[in-house]
């Protein structure tokens, strides 16, 4: 075990949000760069991978659980520069990989984070800094959504919507990785970035309505809105399982009772930080089955940019923030 902690007068660089609004309001600014308490460790940044939640964020607050100065972002990857009281996990110089604290806030836009040791797992030696960013929320999302709470099992039909966004070219490799078979939604140009990632059946979604041309899932991860959970009701077997990870206004009255009727599972999940999903996750890589899409990447104090093009919603795989440029 090796406990430094850097001076408490040390600084670091941060994009921060003094004031809700659009990208614009991302602001460099120099903060106090956080000192580990016990079990915790402070984590030098190497890339940010960037989300949905976090332009939400921006825009609205979302979860309200912000600290001051308001730092988002909870994809991290870095090194190890400091290990607080207590901490047993890691060494000074160990590459690492996580979600921290999510809701609450995390700070991955800055040099620096610091959080609990164990909501961080060994970057897999497989994945550059910037690959092991793009991982941690949409992989752990996925992971509890399909493996913990959906129960997928080899054989099954499992439909992922939006299947080449950053969270379902992931989630579809996860389904693939337990036998599934994938059947995912996207406009014709990605079909064949779907099927690189494990889709045995794409579903183009502006040449029909998806109930139209699909039947029969077992399992339906939701990444989109509402409609697309009452929408995935007439295409899931009675006695199936209807997950949606968008934050969700609730299911009306209509839908649940037909739900119940036919003894389907809907409903919401929230991902959480999971030292053993991300452990799950490396696994993957490392046997060849998992992989994250790298859309772009920009460095961290153009952060205003990355947003604007993942508000877009037109991207292949994830945005992810350099913030120590790969040698």
């Amino acid at each position: 075990m090796s406990t430094t902690t850097p001076p408490q007068t040390a600084t670091m660089t941060a994009m921060t949000t003094p004031e809700l609004g659009s990208p614009e309001v991302l602001t460099e600014a120099t903060v106090a760069r956080p000192t580990p308490g016990p079990t915790e460790i402070l984590v030098k940044v190497h890339a940010a991978g960037t989300n949905p939640v976090d332009w939400g964020s921006r825009a609205s607050g979302s979860f309200g659980l912000w600290d001051d100065p308001m730092i988002i972002g909870w994809d991290v990857s870095g090194t190890v520069e400091a290990v607080g009281f207590g901490s047993s996990l890691y060494e000074v110089g160990d590459e690492v990989f996580g979600m921290p604290r999510f809701p609450h806030q995390a700070g991955a836009y800055a040099e620096y984070v610091v959080a609990p040791s164990r909501q961080f797992a060994p970057k897999p030696a497989e994945l550059t800094h910037v690959e092991a960013a793009a991982l941690p929320l949409v992989g752990l999302t996925a992971w509890q959504a399909l493996v913990e709470v959906g129960k997928v099992e080899a054989g099954q039909r499992v439909l992922i919507h939006a299947a080449a966004g950053g969270l379902g070219h992931v989630a579809a490799q996860i389904a693939k990785a337990k036998g599934a078979y994938v059947i995912g939604t996207a406009s014709a140009a990605k079909h064949d970035a779907l099927r690189s990632f494990g889709v045995d059946e794409p579903i183009d979604y502006h040449a029909a309505p998806f109930e139209a041309v699909v039947s029969e899932v077992d399992l339906v991860l939701n990444t989109i809105d509402d409609d697309h959970v009452a929408r995935s009701l007439n295409v899931v077997k009675d006695g199936g399982t209807i997950v949606s990870v968008k934050t969700s206004a609730g299911i009306p009255d209509d839908v649940a009772a037909e739900a119940h009727r036919r003894g389907v599972r809907i409903g919401f999940t929230l991902v959480e930080p999971d030292r053993l999903g991300l452990l799950a996750l490396a696994d993957l890589v490392r046997d060849g089955s998992l992989r994250p899409e790298i859309a772009a990447t920009f460095p961290l104090t153009d952060v205003a940019a990355a947003h604007r093009l993942g508000e877009l919603g037109r991207t292949t795989g994830k945005i992810v923030l350099e913030v120590v440029p790969e040698a």
